[in-house]
């Protein structure tokens, strides 16, 4: 009896064995079978370029960018993440980008024609110049997917200097020292905040930079500070345009003239921001964020009335009537407030409220010139004399946007934030706080600290 009762179980363990055991070879077939699938659907060049020595790799999906600085028709909810380089302080949550639009045509008049006729050569020679560029868009695609990370020091290129002859100009002499004053407050900002040990920037870093080779310019746009006439700039210094008047609103954004520093593999990327002139301009924050919120809210819009407007009726007004949550239009400011410092927002953050941290990453890149809206027109003459532009090109100073409307200032920007409760100043300046301090803003309100 103890014998047979001993075979029983030598039967039953010998059964859990093979079981295992085919378990383990059928695990085994699948992943191999997995493997050859992933292999041939690999083109070889790209695994090529994934595998180069000294790179490394962070396999998180890669978010996508905005394509312009205003809205746009037809425009559909996107999300990005938080960059891994964002303020600690605050909690960020996702944003939302309106893709991209078709290009718009400018209207018909000889000399806007000539300005399209210029554009379209240039496009037909680029296409001439690769005829690979099917396979250099896959590429673009696997790099944004899969995020170079690029090993970076500091600049190699500081502020122009000046020219000989201008050395006796005091303007010039002023402005040039102001810049510097402007760089070393953001350096010892970041020096005292932000940690720099690994200075990795990847392309979503440099995802809001536009490039231009003839004149070496980086230019990273900031929303709501002079971005649509600074594209306008670009373009006449690129040779698409001979004057900036000469382009239209919708060209500037979705005409897909200027190229982005993401654009462009590893060794481009890397070339640039080591030898460009790199600059970037900036708005008081408060000022900036009033501007935002009466250009997208306080107008007509097909995508941040539907997208954000209905989100923040229905979250934070009491008793919201079925209009205003169908159409999503007639935000109030207040709203608006409470929905940017919530925590818990119902609908993610927008570039033209973001952060300009997040924006450029400052605190990564080491950008050359730092100009300010409040004194645009004296700081963008003095970067064009600097890098040698022409002289008859001028920064333009009509308004894009609303043009019969008054721009936002000082005192519009008093009258909205004069709705808002103490502590909600308060919570608005703290979340802003980095962008005050690092481009040495003062304190909008006597009250704040």
């Amino acid at each position: 009896m103890q014998f047979i009762f001993l075979g029983q179980k030598w039967i039953g363990l010998r059964t859990i064995i093979m079981r295992l055991t085919c378990m383990f070879s059928f695990i085994l077939l699948f992943g191999a079978a997995g493997l050859v699938v992933f292999i041939h659907l690999q083109d070889p060049e790209d695994i090529v370029h994934q595998q180069t020595p000294g790179i490394k790799y962070n396999m998180g999906p890669q978010q996508p960018k905005k394509q312009d600085c205003t809205s746009s028709n037809n425009q559909d909810v996107r999300t990005r993440k938080n960059s891994a380089e964002a303020l600690a302080m605050g909690n960020q949550r996702s944003s939302l980008y309106p893709p991209v639009n078709a290009p718009t045509k400018l209207q018909s008049t000889e000399r806007k024609q000539n300005i399209m006729f210029v554009m379209k050569d240039h496009q037909k020679k680029d296409a001439e110049i690769n005829p690979i560029g099917l396979h250099k868009r896959r590429r673009r695609f696997i790099i944004k997917k899969s995020p170079i990370l690029i090993a970076m020091n500091s600049s190699s290129l500081n502020l122009p200097m000046l020219k000989s002859e201008d050395r006796n100009n005091n303007n010039w002499k002023s402005l040039y020292q102001i810049q510097r004053e402007r760089k070393r407050i953001m350096r010892d900002t970041c020096s005292k905040y932000k940690s720099n040990n690994r200075r990795i920037i990847t392309p979503y870093h440099v995802s809001r930079i536009f490039v231009e080779d003839k004149y070496r310019i980086l230019y990273c746009e900031v929303p709501k500070a002079g971005c649509s006439n600074w594209k306008r700039v670009l373009m006449v210094l690129n040779g698409l345009a001979s004057s900036t008047k000469d382009i239209q609103h919708n060209t500037v954004h979705y005409g897909n003239y200027l190229k982005r520093l993401d654009g462009f593999d590893r060794k481009g990327i890397y070339h640039r921001l080591n030898t460009y002139t790199k600059m970037l301009f900036i708005r008081e924050p408060f000022e900036k964020l009033v501007s935002a919120f009466r250009d997208k809210f306080e107008h007509p819009n097909n995508y941040y009335h539907p997208v954000f407007g209905k989100a923040i009726i229905s979250r934070y007004r009491v008793n919201a009537s079925k209009e205003a949550l169908r159409t999503g239009s007639g935000v109030k400011f207040k709203e608006f407030i409470q929905y940017l410092l919530d925590v818990h927002r119902p609908v993610g953050m927008d570039i033209h409220w973001d952060h300009v941290n997040r924006l450029c990453s400052p605190c990564l890149i080491d950008y050359d010139f730092v100009g300010k809206f409040e004194s645009m027109e004296e700081d963008a003459n003095f970067f064009l004399h600097l890098i040698g532009a022409p002289q008859n090109l001028t920064f333009p100073r009509f308004k894009d946007r609303h043009s019969n409307e008054e721009r936002t200032t000082t005192k519009i920007t008093q009258s909205y934030f004069a709705q808002l409760s103490p502590a909600q100043r308060q919570h608005s300046y703290d979340f802003y706080y980095m962008d005050y301090l690092m481009f040495n803003y003062s304190k909008p309100f006597e009250d704040l600290y």
